[in-house]
Order: C-alpha cells, then sequence, then structure tokens
C-alpha cells in the first residue's frame, strides 16, 4: 500500500454501509479509519430498523393476546409498560452498537468518534481535535435524516423518527403525518400499543410505488384500525394546555399529545466539504455515483442512503461490500438495484419483490396477473376481520415471473424465500411445480393456476 498516505480508506460514518466497507477493505489489507460523530450502527441499529422492529413486535402482541380466546384460552386483561419496553429496547440497541466496535476493532480499523469533513480530494480533517488525515480512498457513508416537510407554522412542536425512541411514555393520542413505510409502520405500532392514532396523508392511497391492489388493501385494514385521513395535510401546529392542536386541511383540528412526521428523509451531507472538491449534489440533495459508488472525484466514493438509489440497509451494505472488494480485492463487482426483495413491517405485514403491476404492464408486452385474497386459517377460529393478499406477476414471453406482493403476517419471511427464486429467473412453470406447504398462506403462490389479468389487446386486466 501507498506510503505517502496515513491509510489507504477513510470511512466518514458508522452505520451499516460504511462500517460493512471498513471491515472488508481492512481484511483485503488496507489501513482503515473510520469516523462517526454518533453511535456506531447507524440508523439501522440505533434508531431504525431493530428497535422498530422490536417495537412492531411490542404491538403484535396485542392482537395475540385477543386472538388466544378463539381457541380456548382465558387470558386475563392485559397491561401494557411502556418503560419496560423501552428499557429493553434501548438495552438490545447498546449490545448490538457494542458488537459493531468490536467487530471493527477485531477487524483491524481504526474506529475514531469525531465527526470528519472533506478538505481535499485525499484530506480529512477531524473536527473535534482539529487533526488531518490523508487517505488514499475516502468512502462517504453518512445516511440521510429525517425532514419535516412541508414546514408549517408550529411544525417545530413535533418529533421525527429520530425522537421517537426517546419518548419516556406511550402518548394516548399521537397524530402521524405521512404515507410512505416509516409513517405506515409507526402508525401501526402506537394503534396497536393502544393510543388512539391518526394517520394523515396528503395522498389519495398510502405507500406511493407500491402496488396499486396492495395499496388499497392496507388502506382498507388501517382504516380499521386507526383514524385515516387520505388527501389531508397538516396546516398548522400549536401547544395548548395538555398537548398539542393540529389543524388539518379538511377543516377539521385534533388535539394530541405528540405529533410525529414522517414526511421524508434526505442525505445528511450538510457542512461534509462536498463542494471543496467539486462534487455538485443532484436534485435530491444526493451524491451521484456510478455503478461503483464512485463519485466525479476519483478518489471519493459514497454508499447507502447518501447516494439515493435504494435507501435500505441491505443495499448499504452490499455497496459497501462491492466498494471495498472491487477497490482493495481485486474482485469488481457491483450491486444490481433492479430486484430487491423489501418488507413494509405494518400490521397487516408487506412482502415485495420484482416489479408492481402497472410498471410491469409499462415494461412487457403482455403479462399475466394471478392472484388471490384470502382469510387466514388462523383468523377462523380467532374470529379476527383480516385478510391476506397475493399477486404473482409473470411475463408472457419468458414465462418469467417478474413481481410477487403479499400483504398478511409473516410477508417479510415469505418474501425473503421469494425472493431468491425470482432473483435467479424463476418462471412461473417453476412456481407450478413447486409442491406446496399444506396448509400454509405460502402455497397459495405456488397452486395459483388461472390469471385474473391479461395484458392482451382484447384484455388490458
Amino acid at each position: 500500500m501507498n506510503q505517502d498516505f496515513d491509510v489507504d480508506l477513510f470511512v466518514i460514518g458508522g452505520g451499516s454501509g460504511g462500517v460493512r466497507a471498513a471491515r472488508i477493505a481492512a481484511g483485503h489489507g488496507a489501513r482503515v479509519q473510520l469516523a462517526e460523530e454518533y453511535r456506531v450502527g447507524g440508523t439501522c441499529v440505533i434508531r431504525g430498523c431493530v428497535p422498530k422492529k422490536l417495537m412492531v413486535y411490542a404491538g403484535r402482541f396485542r392482537g395475540e393476546f385477543e386472538d388466544a380466546a378463539g381457541f380456548g384460552w382465558t387470558v386475563p386483561e392485559p397491561r401494557f409498560d411502556w418503560s419496560v419496553l423501552k428499557a429493553r429496547r434501548d438495552a438490545e440497541v447498546a449490545r448490538l452498537e457494542g458488537i459493531y466496535g468490536t467487530n471493527l476493532d477485531k477487524a483491524g480499523v481504526t474506529l475514531v468518534h469525531e465527526r470528519a469533513v472533506i478538505e481535499d480530494a485525499h484530506t480529512v480533517r477531524l473536527v473535534g481535535s482539529n487533526r488531518r488525515v490523508r487517505a488514499r480512498v475516502i468512502l462517504v457513508a453518512v445516511g440521510a435524516h429525517p425532514v419535516k416537510v412541508p414546514e408549517v407554522p408550529g411544525c417545530e412542536l413535533a418529533i421525527t423518527s429520530n425522537e421517537v425512541f426517546e419518548l419516556d411514555r406511550l402518548p394516548e393520542r399521537i397524530l402521524v403525518v405521512g404515507g410512505g413505510y416509516i409513517a405506515v409502520e409507526f402508525a401501526g405500532v402506537f394503534a396497536s400499543l393502544g393510543s388512539r392514532t391518526t394517520l394523515a396523508h396528503r395522498g389519495d392511497q398510502l405507500l406511493r410505488g407500491f402496488d396499486d391492489e396492495i395499496r388499497e388493501a392496507l388502506d382498507t385494514a388501517y382504516a380499521k384500525r386507526m383514524d385515516l385521513r387520505l388527501g389531508t395535510n397538516v396546516e398548522r401546529l400549536e401547544r395548548v394546555a395538555g398537548g398539542l392542536r393540529a389543524t388539518l386541511s379538511d377543516g377539521s383540528a385534533l388535539e394530541v399529545d405528540e405529533v410525529l412526521y414522517a414526511t421524508g428523509r434526505r442525505p445528511k451531507v450538510d457542512g461534509l466539504g462536498l463542494d471543496r472538491v467539486g462534487i455538485e449534489l443532484d436534485e435530491a440533495g444526493a451524491i451521484p455515483v456510478d455503478a461503483f459508488s464512485q463519485t466525479r472525484v476519483p478518489s471519493v466514493y459514497a454508499v447507502g442512503d447518501v447516494t439515493n438509489r435504494a435507501a435500505l440497509t441491505p443495499i448499504a451494505i452490499r455497496e459497501g461490500h462491492a466498494f471495498a472488494d472491487t477497490v482493495f480485492g481485486g474482485k469488481s463487482w457491483c450491486v444490481d438495484h433492479d430486484l430487491i426483495p423489501t418488507a413494509v413491517f405494518s400490521t397487516p405485514e408487506i412482502g415485495v419483490v420484482g416489479h408492481n403491476e402497472d410498471t410491469a404492464r409499462k415494461l412487457y408486452a403482455r403479462i399475466d396477473v394471478y392472484r388471490s385474497s384470502f382469510r387466514p386459517m388462523k383468523a377462523t377460529l380467532s374470529g379476527r376481520d383480516e385478510k391476506v393478499l397475493m399477486k404473482v406477476i409473470v411475463d408472457c414471453a419468458s414465462d418469467r415471473v417478474v413481481g410477487v406482493h403479499i400483504l398478511g403476517h409473516d410477508a417479510g419471511e415469505i418474501i425473503q424465500a421469494v425472493g431468491i427464486a425470482v432473483t435467479m429467473g424463476a418462471t412461473k412453470a417453476d412456481f407450478d411445480r413447486t409442491i406446496a406447504v399444506h396448509p400454509t398462506a405460502g402455497e397459495e403462490l405456488v397452486t395459483m393456476r388461472t390469471p385474473v389479468a391479461k395484458k392482451h389487446p382484447d384484455n388490458v386486466g
């Protein structure tokens, strides 16, 4: 390695992508430093996927207690203690943070708990100590941060998906603003835990970009579980005795204990020094990179949410790994962003891989759409008003399955396995010859035989 530099790689940001890149590069023999100004683990571990999923689990127990009666169980009136959940959740996050730090140390990566900014194409300045580090390669992996948009009078009174984990008590009344997966997930959590929950979204459906039938089914399910206000904006927030008042665009006003804004995230690039090296941001405020995560400055790379390619933890991890293998391991490869299995941990849960129906109709000359909507077996005895929806979308020319969409219990677990098949290029014939596991919800994916919609001149679905 070049001795003209203090390190071969300097990573700015200790989230999933940055940590993976640092560890893999060090494994290839690179001298690596990583700077993180907050906590190692990034959004996912510290105040995102992991603690949020633990809260999802907590909320779903309420339904389990209710359902048990239909199966012969007598369950005493359950009582929820927010402080216990918070303490145990925070302890688990701290444990995981410790593992991240330990793994960096084992890999030989030097961890610096300071803010780092770029001074030139090969120099990083550590703000706290005012120390400069010369690096052959700089990797930016600082992620994104929540924003409150649009900014309305009083929006400073609202919390975001960062501060929600700091709440000392469960709010009796909460307004969640937004229609993306973060808003949907937190609204589901608070409704399940017993908060009187209102979800306000300016669009006519939740989860823009998802399959329209999945969106419609989620809208229906959420309207039964909470006060769902679609086509509605917040116009003003103000503090009143006992809480906050939100004035909405439909002319109504709500009094709540907390308002959670989950209206979007933006790359966390302010003051990073990108302008000093001539890196201009795109219209989304993200760092433009090529397929190998390289910016227009050859020595500066970026991975994860800061690039706004696909804001998902597994994608950041793969981008970081691909970067390290390519630049330091002599194994050049890049991440395919076209086929990404993903889940939304709403209740009911959503799992998706591939194209939605509208997109598939634009990409392929002819498609077949297979659909199944049914009451899950568990609900037959519990009496719960619940539906599962599954869709399989097939390109007629190749018979390849190009989209699978699931709404229902454990959809995320199911779609992970289905994602393997779809990524491998499985055909509908492959699905058909797969033996069903009975009785399961997942068996519907291999037993649907009759398409319900085709893109033919005489049948456009």
